[in-house]
């Protein structure tokens, strides 16, 4: 496919522009070159966006897609209007029907933080990167039993990421605990674990996929050696269902896939809000 750039444009931080954007670019066998232009909440810099998107679209002959999540109608208007892209508006595709259906009109808030002081989800969720962060790779078994939820795994099997994509994304408190070869010698959890069983959910990893990871951290090391991983996996599945500990493979899974899977398991209710 000829070269192809998107732009993620919004008054606010653009993730939700591009979170929503990418899920549908997914569907197609293509990768555009991605550019994020945040906080576009002026028409001084709805032009200076736009003047972007036209020198993209002249340099590589083809009209670039733009994904936009502005509330402004002058700003809308602006990069609607005099910008050579394909526009994809993504709040008004959906805010114009519900207000229909509603009965009322949207309040049309800039940007996604506003009041962001006096919000308890954004005060819980930085309480539980905070807890993620002290709880990080089992530095600390202090507090556990206020975890929503333990991961346990052997090193590398992609706790730290999950565990903080829980805190951020959903305010769960995740700590995470390595399993390492001294637990399966002694053929039981770590001791600190022992009375926070129920809170354990466990991930594993495809043996060659972990030995690719670790060879990366620690190249030739008995750490990364095959044999080890193979090992170290093995166990680590052996323990966890002996310990009727539910768990699964993060190897083919994106850390949105797993968060979910942990959070329909352990904690149903941060599926609702």
């Amino acid at each position: 496919m000829p070269s192809c750039t998107v732009f993620f444009v919004s008054d606010g931080t653009g993730i939700t522009a591009e979170t929503f954007g990418n899920s549908i670019l997914n569907q197609f066998a293509t990768k555009p070159r991605h550019v994020r232009r945040p906080f576009i909440d002026t028409a001084d810099k709805a032009h200076q966006v736009v003047r972007e998107i036209n020198h993209t679209a002249d340099v590589e002959g083809r009209r670039p897609i733009v994904f936009i999540t502005l509330v402004d109608r002058e700003v809308l208007a602006i990069v609607k209007d005099l910008s050579k892209g394909l526009v994809l508006d993504m709040f008004n595709t959906f805010i114009e029907p519900l207000e229909a259906e509603f009965g009322m009109t949207s309040n049309h808030r800039v940007g996604r933080f506003s009041d962001i002081a006096k919000s308890k989800e954004y005060t819980d969720r930085i309480e539980a990167i905070n807890f993620s962060l002290a709880h990080d790779d089992g530095q600390s078994a202090k507090n556990l039993d206020t975890a929503d939820v333990i991961l346990v795994g052997v090193s590398r099997s992609g706790k730290t990421p999950t565990s903080l994509y829980l805190a951020m994304q959903h305010g769960v408190k995740a700590a995470n605990y390595p399993l390492i070869p001294e637990d399966f010698e002694r053929g039981r959890l770590p001791t600190p674990l022992m009375p926070h069983k129920k809170k354990c959910f466990g991930l594993t990893i495809d043996p060659e996929r972990l030995n690719q990871i670790r060879n990366e951290r620690r190249p030739g090391s008995k750490y990364a050696d095959l044999d080890n991983c193979r090992y170290e996996v093995r166990e680590a599945e052996h323990m966890m269902r002996r310990e009727g500990i539910a768990w699964l493979s993060s190897t083919h899974k994106s850390i949105e896939e797993i968060a979910t899977t942990i959070l329909r398991d352990i904690r149903p209710d941060r599926l609702m809000y």
